[in-house]
């Protein structure tokens, strides 16, 4: 590649990343999906638009690999222990149990309604069973649902890649579908618990090694941690387990341990997973040839039919029988397993293998994908109001920021108070953070001044706190309790209560 060609290119992407930023503005105010823009500046470029031709699926495949990796791991960066941790249970089902029930529902449907053959029709059934990451996330920001909820979508969409990943390859094979479904299961079963492994693995030791090397710039921790979770994603695809759950697993812990510069570690990885959604939806835009797309809408429409109102439900009902929640959430977990990326991504898997029929399931699945996002993503927030979901009284944690300050041995702590947390209207003395810390500056209105005992904190307020080495883990527990709590946090014994008696 010649300078030139290099500078054209540059200005190309640079005016498909504006084009895509301004887009997200449109979605924002028109309720409209993004990922739908994103296709559409694809299609616009590609044939049967400007007319530039790009069929490598094999590439589509590799990249969107990559670009998974990236958004599963500022999905883990960004998702709370806190709130996924009552859902693991009933998310770890509907990502087995639940694929398999909608992969056989699924199935049926393209194979006797559609007239896939069997092949084809497990493909069909595998590639859109799993509920997509970056729709959920981008979802879930608009739609203010019960910690409950969140956690059984966002850790569903998680952990849920991975098997259908192991499927979707098998079914690609000929020679593996003749193999007994025990063989299938243990494979599973084997790939998930080694990319489990690896994530715990390399997340703890990631944690542990972040909080204990002070880096001289600040800067280099997004860096860092990003890079663990592509160690991660490469180290347990190469242990021949699950290289998607291992990334997810290893930034859930990321996000959760107890990171310097954890609001800059995890706005670095959102704005990499915005770069990775746009190139990678304007790719799968580009692969696809629109004229083609018409004969199979209303097999596209038939199947997405069979798995929204059979499937889903079905799974749902099936799966989450054991935990007896309402059928309220029942509903909208039924609704909201929302498709994006991962199945159109999936669907080029048997087109590099040169599956027959292959061409036609991309095709299926990419209008499936339009069509049903159209039609659930809009949906979605009026479906929680009706079933009065969407509103929520629960306090919102408070956003703290450690800097590590090594020859001193202290931290930095700086914390935002939200509006909704109940450390608004605490007195500073009421804090009673441990021996060893204290509030140093308060920031109010774009005003800083040093508090004294008496200071009322207000929302919006952001904090400069000073910690020893000693305390620092016990300062942050007190001030998320208080942010809980309020004032009177740790003393009927709930969180925090151990820090009163420093």
């Amino acid at each position: 590649m010649s300078v030139d060609s290099l500078n054209q290119l540059l200005l190309f992407s640079a005016l498909v990343l504006l084009t895509a930023v301004a887009a997200v503005r449109l979605s924002s105010r028109t309720g409209l999906p993004s990922l739908l823009i994103y296709l559409g500046i694809g299609i616009a470029i590609g044939q049967d638009g400007i007319g530039f031709e790009f069929s490598n699926a094999e590439l589509t495949q590799v990249l969107g690999y990559a670009a998974l990796v990236v958004i599963l791991s500022e999905g883990g960066l960004s998702t709370k222990w806190r709130d996924i941790r009552p859902a693991v249970p009933a998310a770890a089902v509907l990502s087995t149990v639940g694929v398999a029930v909608s992969v056989a529902v699924t199935a049926l449907a393209a194979h006797y309604l559609v007239g896939l053959n069997w092949q084809a029709a497990l493909l069909m059934g595998a590639v859109v069973s799993s509920t997509d990451a970056a729709a959920v996330f981008s979802v879930l920001r608009r739609v203010p649902l019960p910690r409950r909820l969140t956690g059984v979508l966002e850790a569903e969409s998680g952990f849920n890649d991975a098997p259908v990943v192991i499927l979707v390859v098998t079914f690609s094979s000929l020679t593996d579908l003749h193999s007994p479904w025990y063989f299938l299961v243990g494979e599973i079963v084997m790939e998930l618990a080694i990319g489990l492994v690896v994530g715990l693995v390399v997340g703890k030791l990631g944690e542990l090694g972040m909080r204990r090397v002070a880096l001289p710039a600040s800067g280099l921790y997004p860096i860092a941690v990003l890079a663990l979770c592509v160690l991660a994603y490469a180290g347990g695809a190469l242990a021949h387990g699950s290289g998607f759950l291992a990334v997810y697993v290893a930034a859930l812990v990321l996000g959760n341990g107890k990171l310097p510069h954890r609001p800059a570690v995890r706005g670095f990885a959102d704005g990499m997973a915005w770069v990775a959604q746009i190139g990678l939806f304007v790719l799968l835009g580009l692969l696809v040839t629109p004229h083609e797309l018409w004969n199979d809408f209303w097999p596209a429409v038939v199947i997405g039919l069979a798995l929204t109102l059979v499937a889903r439900p079905l799974a749902v009902l099936l799966c989450l029988q054991p935990f007896r929640l309402p059928w309220q959430d029942k509903a909208l977990l039924s609704w909201a397993g929302l498709r994006g990326a991962v199945p159109i991504v999936l669907a080029t898997i048997p087109m590099v293998a040169d599956v027959d029929g292959s061409q036609r399931i991309f095709n299926i699945v990419f209008v499936l994908v339009v069509v049903f996002t159209l039609v659930q993503g809009p949906t979605l927030p009026w479906l929680a109001r009706k079933l009065r979901l969407n509103d929520s009284d629960e306090a919102e944690d408070i956003d703290i920021e450690s800097a590590p300050l090594e020859r001193l041995r202290g931290h930095l702590l700086s914390v935002s108070i939200p509006d909704s947390s109940r450390m608004h209207g605490v007195e500073v003395t009421e804090l009673r953070l441990p021996t060893g810390a204290a509030v140093t500056l308060v920031v109010r209105s774009g005003t800083s001044f040093v508090p004294l005992p008496s200071t009322v904190l207000r929302r919006g307020d952001e904090l400069l706190v000073v910690a020893t080495d000693q305390v620092r883990d016990a300062v942050e527990r007190r001030l998320l309790a208080v942010s809980r709590g309020g004032k009177l946090a740790g003393w009927l014994g709930g969180r925090g209560s151990t820090a009163l008696r420093k």
